[in-house]
């Protein structure tokens, strides 16, 4: 048995991080230890157009045409797998190939955006349909996704949960730093514009209006956003720490130390970094926003949308909350452990492709 995967949004070995990334090696990782069969990667073609610009559409189509007639010549797998085909990076491959060899076509985290159907966007987004149309099986990551998914499922079609996960088997022995005097506050996300910026803007404006003295920031990311990036925090002086990037154990090793991940999460459909400072045993705290409420959990507390006062309320109120923050951490990580790691990925998984490859195979 062969399952081709494919990322149209980046592949998982791009060199540049990102939850998107993190997320695809991790489904990957899941995957190759199914015992389903040998997992390939498909292709590296990219699809996203991260502007609506016609130009671009027209020159991924194409480039997409010609990756397909060439994977036409290759051996044909025995199911096409996935991951994140929306209207900004549809797969253009997967529902084309697998009708052409005649093989099961399965979608992880396809969303579907009616309103994306007119304007610049509706191009990428009738392919996004048609995709999420020619799929065997969805698996969705959110509840929010699952809803319009359903809404427009069409007839045999199953969906199925997965919940975001980490590349991990299991969890390590719990550590946690003694608490301090002073709250170690940690934000992680890379330095870009858009919605990661907006997140910064938004801690920021959150942070002028904390009342006590008695916190510290480390700000791990990179990248070319920072100037913006360090001139939001500038009027915090020396309160603010600039860890710059670091690998996976660097990551881990900061939210074992810190004592609650800061981060608004816009724009994020669920946010990796809520999984990773949970595992570690550090509870955050993020805006009430769609998808980010199935990961934040029994591991943190959740504000109102676009009200600093009320991130910055909280704060203070966790500050001198110490057992609170504590036993919230632990919560977060049993959850992370029991539901969010590869074992469970897995079973999710076996559970919709196992007879999806006995049918084909009959």
């Amino acid at each position: 048995m062969t399952i081709a995967f494919y990322a149209p949004m980046k592949p998982p070995d791009d060199p540049v991080p990102s939850g998107d990334r993190t997320m695809a090696k991790a489904l990957l990782i899941a995957l190759e230890g199914t015992g389903l069969g040998d997992v390939r990667l498909a292709s590296k073609l990219r699809s996203r157009d991260g502007v609506g610009d016609p130009a671009t559409q027209d020159r991924i189509s194409l480039a997409a045409e010609m990756e397909a007639k060439q994977l036409l010549t290759g051996p044909r797998p025995d199911l096409w797998l996935t991951y994140h085909s929306y209207y900004k990076a549809p797969d253009l491959l997967g529902p084309h190939l697998s009708r052409r060899w005649g093989i099961p076509y399965v979608l992880v985290e396809a969303t579907r955006a009616s309103k994306r159907l007119e304007g610049p966007y509706a191009r990428f987004a009738k392919a996004a349909e048609a995709a999420c149309d020619a799929a065997d099986v969805i698996f969705y990551l959110t509840e929010y996704d699952r809803e319009a998914l359903e809404r427009d499922r069409v007839p045999g079609q199953l969906l199925a949960r997965l919940r975001p996960f980490l590349a991990a088997e299991s969890l390590p022995p719990f550590q946690r730093h003694p608490p301090s005097d002073t709250i170690r506050l940690l934000a992680c996300a890379m330095f870009r514009a858009g919605d990661k910026l907006a997140s910064y803007k938004t801690l920021a404006a959150a942070l002028a209006l904390v009342q006590s003295r008695a916190w510290s920031l480390r700000i791990i990311g990179d990248g070319p956003a920072r100037a913006e990036v360090e001139a939001l925090f500038s009027r915090f002086a020396d309160k603010v720490t600039f860890v710059g990037a670091l690998d996976q154990e660097g990551v881990a090793r900061e939210f074992r130390a810190g004592d609650l991940l800061v981060w608004p999460g816009v724009g994020e459909a669920f946010g990796m970094v809520y999984l990773e400072a949970q595992a570690q045993g550090c509870p955050a705290l993020a805006e009430d926003r769609r998808g980010i409420r199935d990961v934040v959990r029994e591991g943190g507390w959740l504000v109102p949308v676009d009200d600093p006062s009320a991130y910055a309320k909280t704060i203070d109120a966790l500050i001198d909350d110490v057992d609170s923050r504590l036993a919230t951490g632990r919560r977060g990580r049993d959850r992370i452990a029991a539901e969010h790691l590869l074992p469970a990925a897995r079973a999710a998984l076996t559970a919709q492709l196992a007879p999806l490859l006995m049918e084909r195979n009959r």
